[in-house]
């Protein structure tokens, strides 16, 4: 669900309540001068938008228009030892099969998107 970004004052509002803007800006992390200005309004920058939206308890995407996390595909990553444990064959047949995973994963991916 998106909300406006221009709610956000309406929601620091709700959620402070009868408290004083300077005691929720404590909580918050920030000044009460620019806890005040959001509320009435103005736009934050990104680290004090970031520390609004974990007080509020919201996902910054919902006023970002961003309604599902993105879809990262997991890489695939094999370690093997330095010393020679299993045959070159048989490495080049787990390489291979690694990268066949792999891209099965990113198909997947595309697929679900």
């Amino acid at each position: 669900m998106t909300v406006k970004i221009e709610e956000l004052g309406r929601l620091i509002a709700r959620k402070r309540g009868s408290r004083g803007v300077r005691a929720a800006a404590e909580d918050v992390g920030i000044s009460s001068a620019t806890l005040s200005r959001v509320e009435n309004g103005h736009m934050p920058d990104l680290a004090t938008f970031a520390k609004i939206c974990k007080w509020l308890e919201r996902d910054p995407r919902e006023f970002l228009g961003f309604d599902e996390p993105e879809k990262v595909p997991q890489m695939a990553v094999a370690h093997f030892r330095k010393k020679k444990a299993v045959s070159m064959e048989t490495a080049v047949a787990l390489g291979e099969l690694i990268l066949a995973a792999q891209n099965a994963l990113l198909a997947r991916s595309k697929l679900i998107e």
